[in-house]
C-alpha cells in the first residue's frame, strides 16, 4: 500500500506516524522531487480555512492519474469548511474522499483509514 501525504504544521504527519505503527505500508511525503511509481492514496491538510495547500495542488498536477482517494485533516472550528481540502481535490481530479480527520487524527480515524483502504484493496 502506497500513501503519499503532505503535511506542514505536523498534523498528518503525526497521523502517518500513527498508521506507521500499525501497517508496514509505505508512507511517502510529498515534494517536488518525488517520483511516483505505484498508485496510492493521497493524504493532505486544509489551510487557509478551507482551501488545498499549493504544494499538494503541485503533486496533483502531475500525479493526480496515480491517486486513488484522498483524506484530510482540518479543524472543526472551521464549521463546513472542516477538511475542505479533501472535498475540492475530490471536486476538480475525481478523486474519491476516503476519510477527514481532525488535527492529527485519534487512534479511530487511524483504524478508520486503515478499515478503508484495506476494503478498497480487499485485503
Amino acid at each position: 500500500m502506497w500513501i503519499y501525504y503532505d503535511s506542514k504544521t505536523g498534523n498528518v504527519e503525526r497521523f502517518m506516524e500513527k498508521l506507521r505503527v500499525l501497517r508496514d505500508w509505505n508512507l511517502q511525503k510529498i515534494g517536488p522531487d518525488l517520483q511516483v511509481n505505484h498508485p496510492g492514496h493521497l493524504v493532505t491538510f486544509t489551510t487557509r480555512i478551507g482551501e488545498i495547500p499549493e504544494s499538494t495542488v503541485q503533486f496533483l498536477s502531475t500525479h493526480a492519474g496515480n491517486i486513488m482517494t484522498v483524506s484530510s485533516s482540518g479543524n472543526r472550528n472551521w464549521g463546513q469548511n472542516f477538511a475542505r481540502a479533501a472535498d475540492l481535490v475530490s471536486l476538480k481530479y475525481q478523486i474519491p474522499v476516503s476519510l477527514k480527520f481532525e488535527l492529527s487524527g485519534t487512534k479511530k480515524d487511524v483504524n478508520n483509514f486503515i478499515e478503508i483502504l484495506e476494503q478498497i484493496h480487499d485485503c
